[in-house]
């Protein structure tokens, strides 16, 4: 089934999706999903439900990649959803389709990028840690502080099952993996 994806950008009355929805009607898509909102917003339902509908050998259509994702960690998110469920992809305007070898190619190279990407902001994300421990600054995460005492008064009424794990991270102010965290530190340190 050919699956089309039309968006604009507002809902303001403005800007309109005719010439979109032509170039569906055109293509021979079947099945047209529609958003109305900017495509940085995570919240677009059409997208949304257009993923959740399509199948394996289904071909998703868009008039231009700009109508799909707003950038490239978005559109390689959305590419590899699409592969995982062998949906093929096109977009009319770049002339990009997922169902040939140049396709397929392309879609490697975007891969590669979004890898040397994720990457160099990594690499740049140590290399400001560094200087700024050299400097003082950084002195990384701060521990979270527990009441030792109220700890174990909670734990034993915990392992007893006067209490759930829930109840005491509640009391505690911890969050579930704090507190197991904070648990093994405590057992540890009592030897329990």
């Amino acid at each position: 089934m050919r699956v089309g994806y039309v968006r604009i950008s507002t809902d303001d009355g403005k800007q309109k999706t005719d010439r979109q929805d032509m170039l569906m009607e055109n293509l021979g898509v079947e099945r047209v999903y529609t958003d109305k909102c900017s495509g940085t917003t995570s919240d677009r339902p059409g997208l949304k439900a257009m993923m959740d509908f399509v199948r394996e050998g289904d071909v998703v259509v868009v008039e231009s990649i700009s109508r799909l994702a707003r950038s490239v960690s978005d559109l390689l998110r959305i590419m590899q959803t699409l592969a995982d469920k062998k949906v093929e992809f096109v977009s009319q305007k770049e002339a990009f389709d997922t169902g040939s070898p140049q396709g397929r190619f392309v879609l490697i190279m975007f891969g590669a990028l979004a890898e040397l990407e994720a990457q160099i902001i990594g690499q740049r994300r140590r290399e400001g840690i560094e200087a700024a421990r050299a400097r003082g600054v950084y002195k990384g995460r701060v521990p979270i502080k527990v009441n030792w005492v109220e700890f174990e008064r909670l734990y034993k009424l915990w392992k007893n099952g006067d209490i759930s794990a829930v109840a005491m991270q509640r009391e505690m102010g911890l969050g579930a993996r704090t507190f197991y965290r904070k648990v093994k530190e405590f057992e540890k340190t009592f030897k329990l």
